[in-house]
């Protein structure tokens, strides 16, 4: 039987389940969001952009992805949940069309040593397999492969690969006796208790120096195991100095120690390779377990681009699909221009960069679609060079069917966008609203200051400054470099440039020779905890606190919220935390002082009409005004405010935890308070990052007053307009790992674009239109 279409069949309903192609967001309020609402297209893909403090990560991770997260820990039973952190439902009135969310960020990777780029993708779990199926003589099944377990790990380091020694020589000085104050070690006085253990045991005597002990005297004092003992009718347990400074300061995480004990633990305590496994980390069975003459550290410490090679090259029909998906996850990381690390790299090494590219090429393996991936700058410490790649790897992701959503400065990577959302004005208070929202080519065309600085390009330096001395760095031959010599020149802004891995960071960091009056400024995290803001960092409360006791006639302690002033009832954290045992605690604003963090009578004290949490509340920029004339006028803190504002974060507040400032902002803060330093050389580790491009100038302007002042300047950085700003330009390559490592190039700026021989060359050639 035949049937005659109708006209209005060919064009069925759309089904309900279809319409939801939206995510709807509406009165976003977090931080400074002032009522957002926005419409994002799913299975495309959305670059968010506006200068730095606009509100861009509280919008896309503050938010959306936050929100996204917090409903998926609901599913959860409340069992689960209790091991999960709490996370508070964001500041908005209605979200809608939320997918799951997958966060690829740079925090950096956990630093445990146990864990490396093969451990933390899956590449050494399916190596594992494939050694216990073809390794001759096979060591077991894969596990016997592992370092992290006890069937595989070497026994005498534990699987870590190197042991420690203790440098007796820093722990006491043997030409005293105990009573002359022989022991070095830091809180070990001879009047405190481990003083009173030590002379009054009896197994030594307190007064002979300690070169004259006999063999079992320094036995005891060193290494005895722990013994009952009676002083003065106390019941007490003696044990050696060695085993004592292992369990109060050795076994403890080196970043929660006090800053002086750390500079101790470094001093005494020496790594060296474990002479049973080389610093293989394997015992062995699994170190005698070979594939064609390799075993699985061999594989482990090639470089992951040969290492690509040589899987190619095995062929085993039993464990053909597992050869397959080993070689395409090893080729995703020489794809990500990864290719220059070995899978043995401790993952706490990689830069904020590296560690998101890590992240990437876990999930580019994944078979999940429909998912809203969201990206926190992953051009970050990507030479132009492999921009390219990294925006063909985010379209891949889009294509499979998934959200992609980038917080992104760079106009290579703005320009892919299917939509785009500009966030601004300005920064902190004076940002926090959508300017612009639809196409590249709309932006383009409009008037925000994203679109205005789209199409910005630097002029090459007409004169460039004459160098006032050099550093020499001779035979460095940290990582992959290769025997370099190399004069930095000093007095002038020197760029060293070049692609992921060609051994930048390693010719700065690792070849610098030490005592050359050198200031290193990265993006590592601050030490510090919650309690931790720009003020207290910067040491700006001090000239606060006192400006404050002198116009109120009252102690400086009060106006600190770790100190006499605190709020009782929340100690100056200004919130409550609760633990709910089963379930996730929650953080509450404290009731009593609402936030502020100050018992209520040290807020009736003013300085310039205006009480102390009002003052923490203020910006940068408001503060500088603020301190700068009339009652509250304090040359102390408009000084540190005035270097702050320099670097650019006129918008910080001075109370803001520093837990909650991105890689950018630490490195600016850092450098602010650096910037009052004698050292006369500046390290800083690509300062653009998180950078608008509307800052770069500022960024470019900072420099520049740093070199006039004096200083000399080196900076490792790929964005084009600061190669162009240089004096001088060290590049080094040619490619990345082991095909890099040496240098390329040196001269000015203008030299390279004219010979455009290297990479970089090309790159910048084209950037400034030559």
């Amino acid at each position: 039987m035949s049937m005659a279409m109708s006209p209005d069949a060919q064009s069925p309903a759309p089904h309900a389940a279809d319409s939801h192609d939206l995510i709807r967001v509406q009165g976003a309020r977090e931080n400074n969001l002032k009522d957002v609402s926005i419409e994002i297209p799913k299975r495309r893909l959305t670059v968010f952009t506006g200068v730095s403090g606009s509100g861009k990560s509280s919008l896309v991770f503050g938010t959306i992805a936050a929100e996204s997260q917090r409903l998926i820990n609901e599913t959860y039973s409340a069992f689960v949940q209790g091991f999960m952190p709490t996370l508070a439902r964001p500041e908005v009135d209605v979200l809608e069309g939320l997918t799951t969310a997958i966060i690829v960020d740079q925090e950096r990777m956990g630093a445990n040593s146990r864990s490396t780029v093969g451990t933390a993708t899956d590449a050494n779990a399916m190596l594992r397999i494939v050694f216990s199926r073809l390794g001759e003589p096979s060591a077991g099944p894969s596990f016997h492969y592992s370092f992290n377990l006890p069937a595989g790990a070497c026994p005498r380091c534990e699987g870590m690969g190197s042991v420690t020694d203790i440098d007796l020589s820093q722990l006491y000085d043997d030409s005293k006796s105990l009573n002359e104050g022989a022991i070095t070690v830091p809180g070990y006085s001879m009047d405190g208790w481990y003083g009173r253990i030590f002379s009054g045991c009896g197994f030594f005597d307190p007064d002979k120096p300690i070169r004259d002990y006999t063999e079992t005297e320094l036995r005891d004092f060193l290494h005895r195991e722990p013994t009952k003992i009676k002083i003065d009718g106390i019941n007490l347990t003696y044990e050696g100095l060695v085993p004592k400074i292992q369990k109060s300061m050795l076994s403890k995480d080196k970043e929660a120690l006090q800053p002086h004990i750390r500079a101790f633990v470094e001093r005494a305590v020496t790594f060296t390779a474990c002479p049973e496994c080389g610093g293989s980390r394997l015992n062995e069975a699994a170190r005698s377990s070979l594939i064609k003459g390799v075993n699985i550290a061999d594989a482990c410490a090639m470089q992951i681009s040969d290492l690509a090679e040589w899987v190619r090259g095995l062929e085993d029909s039993s464990v053909a699909p597992l050869l397959a998906t080993l070689q395409q996850s090893l080729e995703s990381f020489v794809e990500i221009g990864l290719g220059y690390l070995s899978l043995d790299r401790p993952s706490g090494t990689l830069s904020g960069g590296e560690a998101q590219r890590v992240k990437m090429v876990r999930h580019l393996g994944s078979s999940l679609t429909d998912v809203t991936y969201v990206f926190d700058e992953p051009t970050t410490g990507l030479h132009p060079h492999d921009i390219q790649r990294m925006n063909d790897l985010l379209l891949r992701l889009r294509d499979k069917g998934n959200t992609v959503l980038v917080v992104e400065h760079k106009p290579e990577t703005i320009a892919i966008a299917d939509h785009v959302v500009d966030l601004g004005p300005g920064a902190g208070t004076a940002g926090g609203a959508v300017c612009f929202e639809g196409s590249v080519e709309g932006l383009r065309a409009g008037v925000t200051l994203t679109g205005r600085h789209l199409d910005d390009r630097a002029a090459l330096k007409q004169t460039v400054r004459t160098p006032s001395g050099v550093l020499q760095i001779r035979g460095a031959r940290a990582h992959n470099l290769r025997d370099v010599d190399v004069d930095i020149p000093l007095g002038v802004l020197a760029v060293v440039t070049g692609v992921a891995g060609s051994g930048k960071s390693s010719l700065v960091h690792g070849s610098i020779p030490a005592g050359a009056g050198v200031v290193s400024i990265g993006q590592g995290a601050i030490r510090g905890s919650r309690r931790s803001n720009p003020a207290t960092y910067t040491g700006l409360l001090e000239p606060i606190r006192k400006a404050f006791a002198k116009a109120n006639g009252v102690k400086p302690a009060l106006f600190s919220a770790n100190s006499a002033g605190a709020c009782p009832n929340c100690n100056g954290a200004g919130v409550i935390y609760t633990d709910l045992a089963m379930m996730a605690g929650v953080a509450t604003v404290c009731e009593e002082c609402g936030g502020k963090r100050f018992q209520a009578s040290v807020l009736e004290h003013r300085l310039g009409g205006r009480d102390i949490s009002e003052v923490l509340a203020m910006s940068v920029s408001e503060a500088e005004e603020f301190f700068g004339a009339g009652a509250a006028r304090t040359p102390a803190a408009h000084a540190i405010l005035g270097r702050l504002a320099d670097v650019g974060l006129g918008y910080l507040s001075l109370g803001q935890p520093l837990t909650t400032l991105s890689g950018g902002e630490r490195q600016r803060l850092k450098l602010a308070t650096h910037m009052a330093d004698k050292g006369g050389v500046y390290v800083l580790d690509e300062p653009t990052t998180g950078l608008h491009l509307a800052d770069v100038e500022q960024l470019l302007g900072l420099l520049d007053r740093l070199v006039d002042s004096g200083k000399s300047v080196i900076v490792v950085e790929h964005h084009q307009a600061v190669m162009a700003h240089a004096d001088w330009i060290i590049d080094l390559g040619p490619g990345a790992g082991h095909d890099g490592g040496r240098i390329v190039f040196e001269g000015t700026p203008a030299d390279l674009v004219a010979a455009r021989s290297t990479l970089t060359g090309e790159h910048l050639a084209a950037y400034v239109g030559a």
